[in-house]
């Protein structure tokens, strides 16, 4: 699953709209509709964001399965 997949997934598990999601994170909106849109990648303090909060691996969430070489 890409990033947006797994943001989608997240969001409906939580409940939380894009501005919800926004509001937890401390960005706008507008960046949370970038990012489910694919126009834009979280910033890495924004996937540690992501990660502290709601549990999720910066790896689950880019779907990198961790077999990389």
């Amino acid at each position: 699953m890409n990033y947006i997949e797994e943001l989608r997934q997240l969001m409906a598990s939580q409940n939380l709209s894009q501005q919800k999601l926004a509001d937890i994170l401390g960005v706008n909106q507008t960046t949370v509709s970038q990012w489910l849109l694919g126009n834009k990648k979280p910033t890495y303090d924004n996937i540690m964001l992501i990660y502290t909060k709601f549990n999720i691996t910066p790896n689950e969430l880019f779907g990198v399965n961790g077999n990389i070489l």
